[in-house]
């Protein structure tokens, strides 16, 4: 239960706002500048600037949309935590749940229903792992 000894709610978004967009920072910048070096020109001079190119095209998108998952998450999960005066696993499952859903609104009903069970399931294999 250490996990639930954490920063109040409000600001509890702010900070997992920020830890979402340093890990999608730094993921999507390795993942970018091995994606950029490998689809530069021959040379490695022109592979190592097409590795820095993709890195600061990218990396900030990347994210970014990290940033935003984590913060929506954040946002439910405190909803949640308000709403049903508990801090469970379920909440997180649950915020992990509707927080895939959200995201993929704009793409219809069906991948909504799909997003959100693969949110709460990945969700409830992590909160899983944590309980044990």
């Amino acid at each position: 239960m250490e996990e639930y000894a954490r920063e109040p709610c409000p600001w509890r978004i702010v900070d997992d706002c920020g830890g979402a967009f340093t890990m999608g920072i730094i993921g999507g910048g390795v993942f970018q500048a091995v994606k950029g070096f490998r689809n530069a020109p021959s040379g490695y001079r022109r592979r190592l600037t097409g590795s820095v190119q993709a890195v600061r095209q990218r990396a900030p998108i990347i994210g970014g949309q990290f940033a935003v998952w984590g913060g929506l998450f954040s946002t439910i999960d405190c909803s949640l935590v308000y709403l049903r005066q508990k801090e469970d696993p379920w909440n997180s499952i649950m915020s992990g749940a509707a927080t895939g859903g959200i995201l993929s609104a704009r793409s219809g009903v069906g991948a909504m229903a799909g997003s959100a069970l693969l949110g709460g399931v990945l969700l409830a294999m992590i909160e899983g792992v944590g309980i044990m």
